[in-house]
């Protein structure tokens, strides 16, 4: 019998390097909250429902959403500057 070569079909995953989560607010009211679509299964449907959510119990907190301006694995150094500039907290959504 001769000798076959196999090859991993996993690869190899990038290194991931943590971030610490952002500190809590001590309120949301008044507050500018943005829900980030990461266009990821359906992400954005229930980041409507949050968003009509917080419009129902918690009409003092405003809400933007938006979506990614590409696929959630690339990088939007564009709309994480409109949140940091407008915005007091983010939530992102990656869908189910």
């Amino acid at each position: 019998m001769g000798k076959i070569t196999v090859l991993n079909p996993l690869g190899y995953p990038p290194k991931v390097i943590g971030k610490p989560m952002a500190p809590r607010l001590d309120t949301l009211d008044g507050k500018t909250i943005y829900l980030v679509d990461a266009r990821f299964d359906d992400s954005g449907i229930l980041l409507a429902q949050m968003q009509n959510w917080f419009t129902e119990h918690m009409p003092s907190v405003k809400t933007r959403l938006v979506q990614l301006s590409t696929v959630y694995t690339q990088d939007d150094p564009k709309t994480w500057q409109e949140i940091k500039a407008n915005g007091d907290a983010a939530i992102i959504g990656v869908g189910h």
